[in-house]
């Protein structure tokens, strides 16, 4: 069975990624379990090319069919605001608790009603070869005003989903992976890697 390498350095987002591609027939590895230590400077504009250089890049590295993702928050007050800037927003080396307070700052007085936010998520696939393939998702959510929830990380703890009466925080795994916006691009890129996988093989 052929490698799929999890393009990314981030843990947290490597183990929810082998979790929402589980069933693909690809034997799922990381970067540490190939030996690659590269880190891949974000200098695209949008998620859809910030997710390729990533895949593309650990593609060529490692000669493996490689997926990456970049993702982010957008908040309506802030003009779209942090995007795919989410995980610098506050500057570099700033824990998960910091860009939310950060964050909270920044619309502390934006008021009920105006609070409107999306998580966005864009899937790369990339061959060594440099051909690349998108798929994506995204979720509708509000603002808290403080964090509440355990679970997740990021910025799942000021995510509410009025449809669920929570957080993304407050969500069991299992139901964040089933409606979020990186379940939803996961499950797309499944599909076509399932097809890439029958095509290989016929």
């Amino acid at each position: 069975m052929k490698k799929l390498l999890l393009a990314t350095t981030n843990a947290h987002k490597a183990h929810e990624l082998a979790s929402l591609l589980g069933d693909v027939p690809f034997v799922l590895t990381t970067p540490q379990e190939e030996g690659l230590s590269l880190e891949v400077e974000e200098t695209g504009t949008t998620f859809e090319e910030n997710a390729a250089l990533k895949a593309l890049a650990f593609a060529k590295a490692s000669g493996l069919l490689s997926l990456a993702d970049d993702s982010g928050i957008e908040i309506a007050a802030l003009g779209g605001a942090p995007g795919i800037y989410s995980s610098r927003y506050a500057g570099p080396d700033v824990t998960d608790e910091g860009r939310v307070q950060f964050l909270l700052d920044k619309i502390k007085d934006v008021p009920d009603g105006k609070r409107q936010g999306r998580f966005r998520c864009v899937v790369a696939i990339a061959g060594p070869e440099g051909d690349v393939s998108f798929f994506q998702g995204t979720v509708e959510g509000v603002i808290t005003f403080e964090p509440t929830g355990e679970n997740g990380f990021g910025y799942d703890p000021i995510f509410f989903l009025p449809d669920r009466g929570c957080t993304t925080a407050q969500l069991a795994p299992e139901e964040k992976n089933r409606i979020s916006h990186r379940g939803q691009a996961a499950r797309a890129a499944s599909k076509a890697l399932r097809q890439m996988a029958t095509e290989a093989t016929s």
